[in-house]
């Protein structure tokens, strides 16, 4: 039941890539231009929610609480180790070095390193749906949120360097797909029961990098150039509260199955008394 909903999840995050049709329709292209500072901190209030959550479980399935804080810090410093390394992994909408780059072999580089991040991804991923799926489906909205705005990037870049609409989407939906690697890849290395809290940890510590490299300083930037506290305060919020949605959704549906948070049936809590 894990590994379906882990895989249905990363299938869903792959239609992110073809996210640059909404530039087709002149309207929605427009408003995606004018908004997307928004979806930035919306994306902040997402992965805020599902941060701590990740810190909660790896410290709750983890068997040595030192482990687990070591693998938080490693999953933080391996992201950012590997974006200095290869800044091209993560194109942002507003860096005009990366956006603006019109050569191919610049779009290829962007490319290759989404490939990598998103093998990541699904590696992390994948020990969240082993410890509980209403998790997993979080941090999966989480990261569905975040490769929205990253592809939206990314089809500029291609589309910058040449390529037509057809081939920007082909492209990025390629690179994207290497998420269902990671993603079984994770799965099984789960299956080793001491490595899920560590697992958790580095999960923990790449959603905590995004959020507080990313996601938060870039939208303090624009709320400062836009001067529109409030506007970001109130994205941010709705990223809270839809992610505290889709948990109690879940949790209700779940619920209604019969499942526990694995997926698995419920065990009885009560058993019969025994005829005397």
């Amino acid at each position: 039941m894990e590994l379906f909903y882990l895989i249905l999840s990363t299938l869903v995050i792959m239609l992110a890539s073809l996210s640059g049709v909404i530039f087709i329709t002149k309207k929605l292209n427009n408003w995606t231009q004018k908004n997307i500072k928004y979806l930035l901190a919306f994306s902040a209030g997402v992965f805020l929610i599902v941060s701590y959550d990740l810190v909660l479980e790896a410290f709750e399935f983890g068997l040595n609480n030192a482990l687990v804080l070591v693998a938080i810090i490693v999953g933080f410093l391996v992201f950012y180790l590997f974006e200095r390394l290869y800044p091209e992994s993560h194109c942002h909408h507003d860096d005009s070095k990366c956006v603006d780059d019109k050569s191919k072999r610049g779009a290829n580089k962007v490319l290759i390193g989404d490939a990598f991040h998103n093998i990541a991804d699904g590696i992390l991923l994948a020990p969240v749906f082993v410890i509980d799926i209403r998790l997993g489906f979080m941090a999966a909205f989480g990261i569905l949120a975040h490769e929205f705005v990253q592809e939206i990037s990314e089809f500029f870049v291609l589309k910058n360097a040449g390529y037509t609409t057809k081939e920007a989407l082909k492209r990025n939906f390629w690179a994207s797909s290497t998420i269902l690697i990671g993603a079984l890849g994770g799965f099984y290395l789960s299956s080793f029961e001491n490595l899920v809290g560590p697992l958790i940890g580095l999960a923990a510590g790449a959603f905590i990098y995004i959020l507080v490299i990313d996601l938060i300083p870039d939208s303090i930037k624009h709320s400062h150039q836009e001067k529109k506290y409030l506007n970001f305060v109130f994205w941010a919020l709705l990223g809270i509260a839809l992610i505290l949605s889709v948990n109690t959704f879940f949790k209700h549906q779940l619920e209604e199955q019969g499942l526990d948070s694995h997926g698995h049936v419920e065990a009885e809590l009560h058993e019969d008394d025994h005829d005397e």
